[in-house]
């Protein structure tokens, strides 16, 4: 019997699927930390402790958010109907965030200038309250699209609160939970003496919320679409899936070993696989549709032509992300102490 060939316009849409997952991931590891540092912040003892914590983002911080356009832009271009539909259906949590990230970006910047200390302070609320309301949109975001948006023929059909449900709750709270793991983690590779010391204690229950929220998202998702509940509960798909929560554990259990340890650098690994590996799981619940019960990546996959011609962009501009990505980190390897920074 011959074999049927795929149709270039599915392998397309399956890759420009990748390079926006790839991007997203991206995004969520490396502005996750300084977000999870700003939610962290006002745990910190005093100013000192502050100022070296941001002087460890400082070099990195906005560069981060380039996958975030990347993303959300690839996904504009790539799943224009997708984009249609997604965006009506989150657009308080889009402006949420967006301001959320404005006001930690100016707050990054101003809190240096403040010359009084009451001022300063007040940009400290800024950064920390820009970070959380940030987070928590992206989560509130995630959890909204799990649980499905009202479809009718090519447009969103809901309401303005659609989004808002104790399960979009649970995810905003869930990734409010990794990002602090996530900004504990890197200041414990970041940094050393006081500031080190505090981000390990920080560290254990935020650790321990994650892996909490995670279960609770975990348990509740298969029973929001029978799709859900297909991939991950029935036999033989249980064989499959399996080593996704089992390498999660233990991916958290090393975690907290190498806490309690005294270990600087492994937590902040141990951290990116947990995520990994949700992210993995969130792949696994909704492939290959993009808007769950609604829309497969196939049909909302721009035409092939348009697809091709922004896949040539993206092999040229990909690799200078990367490379400056790979050669800021480098540069500012190591331990920041106070006294030392970038402002």
């Amino acid at each position: 019997m011959p074999v049927t060939p795929v149709p270039i316009s599915y392998d397309l849409a399956t890759l420009w699927a990748a390079i926006i997952a790839i991007a997203i991931f991206a995004y969520v590891v490396l502005d996750g930390f300084d977000l999870g540092l700003g939610i962290l912040f006002p745990a910190l003892s005093n100013e000192e402790e502050r100022g070296v914590a941001m002087n460890t983002v400082a070099p990195v911080w906005d560069g981060n958010e380039t996958w975030l356009i990347l993303g959300g832009g690839g996904l504009f271009a790539a799943f224009p109907l997708a984009y249609s539909v997604l965006m009506p259906a989150l657009y308080p949590l889009v402006i949420a965030m967006l301001l959320g990230l404005v006001f930690r970006g100016v707050a990054f910047e101003f809190r240096w200038r403040a010359g009084r200390l009451e001022t300063r302070h007040r940009w400290d609320l800024a950064f920390f309250g820009g970070s959380l309301v940030a987070a928590l949109a992206q989560g509130m975001m995630l959890g909204a699209i799990l649980q499905g948006v009202k479809v009718e023929g090519r447009a969103y059909a809901g309401g303005w609160w659609d989004w808002l449900t104790p399960f979009s709750i649970l995810t905003g709270l869930a990734l409010v939970a990794g990002y602090a793991l996530l900004g504990a983690a890197w200041l414990l590779m970041k940094t050393d003496g006081a500031v080190n010391a505090h981000a390990r204690r920080l560290a254990r229950p935020a650790l321990l919320a994650t892996v909490a929220a995670i279960g609770a998202v975990s348990l509740w998702t298969p029973f929001l679409k029978e799709q859900y509940f297909d991939r991950w509960l029935n036999w033989p798909n249980i064989l499959w899936v399996a080593p996704v929560p089992v390498l999660l554990v233990a991916a958290a259990w090393q975690a907290w070993r190498k806490l309690n340890a005294g270990d600087d650098h492994w937590p902040f690994p141990m951290a990116l696989a947990i995520f990994f590996l949700s992210f993995s799981g969130l792949g696994i619940s909704i492939y290959p549709q993009i808007v769950p019960g609604a829309l497969t990546i196939y049909e909302a996959a721009t035409v092939p032509k348009s697809q091709v011609f922004m896949l040539i962009g993206v092999a040229l501009l990909l690799p200078v992300i990367l490379g400056y990505t790979a050669w800021t980190y480098w540069v500012f390897r190591g331990k920041v102490r106070a006294g030392q920074g970038y402002h």
